[in-house]
């Protein structure tokens, strides 16, 4: 076969099979949320639809599928349609430099397990496209003509641009603990017991905190506050354009997960073992491994939101910018100080 056709074969079956895997992930992670709330609400949560109410996702999402969809009379057309379309690119594409495992070799051929796990700016491109997600808040919000979508949106902006400073500063403190800037690198930085959650434990507390905010989850969870918003920026928003914000904001939960496990608990790699031999069997347990690492941090996350209450909106901006922003700056002075002498 020529290089050109296996090259986008490849391409095709990474991209299928990662938009399937997002799409499940998503899914999954909102049965556990509502398994969890009831838990957490001694109840019993969904389990009617599939075994332990399973397939309940999917029943969400084939009502919204035949919800009307209405757009209001006074809202930009395009723009209201296009925002919850940006919402769920932005999910998609965070995952095109982020690898599940290493590598597997088949007839000669090195495959990589991610659509561009080699690309030297990986982690820039994540930056990237996190700060390209305010603007389906902002666009959704101003489009609908709505003043709690409006207010909405202002406090997404507010805050997703607020906590993005502390959280890059996180990622510089551990792309220069690495030296470099590819996800692949900085996973096989990790090998052994040298996770960066050990070596940046205060880094790994900045970006927990600020991926809470980015993906407007309680404690954060501002932009769609029920009691004085209605629902935020998705209020005018119903059928399966409300659908995707929903899908946005659930594979957005997964996405920050597994950017963690890249960036502090080293990905696929275990403590004190090297299976980097190219074996299918080797990859689908390193796969095993950081779905594990990713199921645990949704988890925690989930469990925050029922278990912790909502910041006031003067407390989220003092703890981004007098707390988070000092610590990230001072973090990232004394680890250049370190790696400086070491």
């Amino acid at each position: 076969m020529p290089d050109s056709l296996f090259i986008i074969i490849e391409a095709l079956i990474k991209g299928v099979v990662f938009i399937i895997y997002l799409l499940t992930t998503a899914a999954l992670t909102v049965w556990l949320e509502r398994r969890v709330a009831a838990v957490a609400q001694d109840r019993l949560g969904p389990n009617r639809t599939g075994p332990f109410g399973l397939l309940q996702p999917f029943a969400d999402v084939f009502k919204l599928f035949f919800k009307e969809d209405i757009v209001p009379r006074d809202a930009d057309k395009f723009v209201h349609a296009i925002a919850p379309i940006i919402s769920v690119v932005v999910a998609i594409l965070l995952y095109t430099v982020v690898p599940l495992a290493h590598y597997i070799e088949i007839g000669g051929r090195v495959i990589y397990l991610g659509i561009a796990p080699n690309v030297n700016v990986g982690i820039l491109f994540i930056l990237a496209m996190t700060s390209v997600g305010v603007y389906s808040f902002t666009l959704a919000g101003w489009a609908s003509s709505n003043k709690y979508s409006m207010l909405g949106a202002l406090r997404s902006s507010a805050q997703m641009i607020s906590y993005e400073i502390a959280m890059g500063m996180a990622i510089v403190s551990v792309v220069m603990v690495c030296g470099s800037l590819g996800t692949n690198d900085i996973i096989l930085h990790q090998s052994g017991w040298k996770w960066n959650v050990l070596l940046q434990p205060v880094a790994f507390l900045i970006y927990f905190i600020a991926a809470l905010a980015e993906i407007n989850r309680t404690p954060f969870d501002f932009p769609e506050a029920e009691q004085e918003l209605v629902a935020g920026y998705n209020t005018e928003y119903s059928s399966m354009r409300f659908g995707m914000f929903f899908l946005a904001e659930y594979a957005n939960v997964a996405t920050s997960s597994i950017i963690m496990v890249v960036l502090f608990f080293g990905g696929w790699q275990l403590p004190f073992v090297d299976w980097n031999d190219g074996s299918i069997l080797t990859a689908l347990l390193q796969v095993i491994v950081t779905l594990s690492k990713v199921a645990i941090l949704v988890f925690i996350i989930v469990w925050i939101r029922w278990s912790i209450p909502r910041f006031r909106y003067d407390q989220l901006m003092r703890l981004g910018w007098h707390i988070l922003l000092p610590l990230a700056i001072l973090n990232l002075v004394v680890t250049a100080i370190v790696i400086y002498f070491m």
